[in-house]
């Protein structure tokens, strides 16, 4: 590979880190131990009331922020939807970190975002759009990952379709520790504060802190760890439980499709 070939190929899968992103803290390992100790009984059925209860809603509306150390710092705004496959739309802009720099060279650091069953689409600058035949959105079609990354690849398929609320509560039922904290305020409203530690993906730990309401529903989540470029902290609030949406997929004619530009590029 020629090492203009080279830098390309490094540049699209760089932009691969950054389109998924969103997604950086919502895999945990669930331990197959059966003699590990376990939390209360009441806690463990307050949790699961919590996961149906949010679950049920089937959509909310989202706002977070996420930092990965020295590679990424980015903040995220729109609806999710969830009730048959994850579906949605968030404007998403990149605050700080490499991955800002990488969208920088594409002509933007905010873009639409769009979840739809079989895969992730994000709405690019001009920049990108001179690169690829005049197409302004990019596919990220979960079916390639595992051929484009391997088993991470398919580990991160799983991680960007379950970025709905009640995935985080999930987290916290395959924590050993977790334990109601206390009753707190959050967005005025008042809530009961759940927090518990989880094995994350390479058998790091990470933290889990939900925020729950009286009707059960999560209101807050802060998950952190680390990774290998620093401290990793994502922070999300969700409202409006059962907003009506619809997602439309992007036009085919203005589309490109990741896996056919990582091709071009070797």
């Amino acid at each position: 590979m020629t090492s203009t070939r080279a830098r390309r190929s490094a540049f699209w899968i760089a932009l691969l880190t950054a389109l998924t992103a969103l997604a950086a803290c919502t895999s945990s390992h669930r331990s197959e131990d059966q003699d590990r100790a376990r939390p209360s009984s009441a806690v463990t059925a307050a949790l699961r009331t919590v996961e149906r209860a949010t679950g049920q809603e089937g959509s909310a509306r989202v706002k977070s922020t996420t930092t990965m150390g020295s590679t990424l710092s980015m903040k995220a705004h729109g609806t999710l939807l969830w009730g048959d496959g994850l579906t949605g739309t968030l404007r998403i802009t990149y605050t700080g970190g490499t991955t800002a720099e990488t969208m920088r060279r594409l002509g933007t650091t905010s873009m639409e975002a769009r979840y739809l069953p079989d895969a992730y689409y994000a709405r690019m600058g001009e920049t990108f759009a001179e690169k690829t035949g005049g197409k302004h959105w990019i596919k990220y079609a979960y079916d390639d990952l595992e051929h484009l990354a391997g088993s991470s690849g398919a580990d991160l398929a799983d991680q960007m379709r379950g970025t709905a609320p009640h995935t985080s509560v999930k987290l916290l039922l395959s924590s050993t520790d977790v334990r109601k904290v206390g009753e707190e305020t959050v967005s005025g409203e008042r809530t009961s504060h759940y927090s518990g530690t989880v094995q994350g993906e390479g058998a790091t730990e990470q933290t889990v802190d939900i925020w729950v309401d009286d009707r059960d529903l999560l209101v807050k989540k802060v998950e952190k760890g680390r990774t290998a470029t620093g401290p990793l902290t994502q922070t999300a609030y969700y409202s409006d439980y059962g907003v009506k949406g619809e997602v439309q997929k992007p036009p085919a004619g203005d589309t490109a499709d990741l896996k056919e530009l990582l091709k071009k590029q070797g």
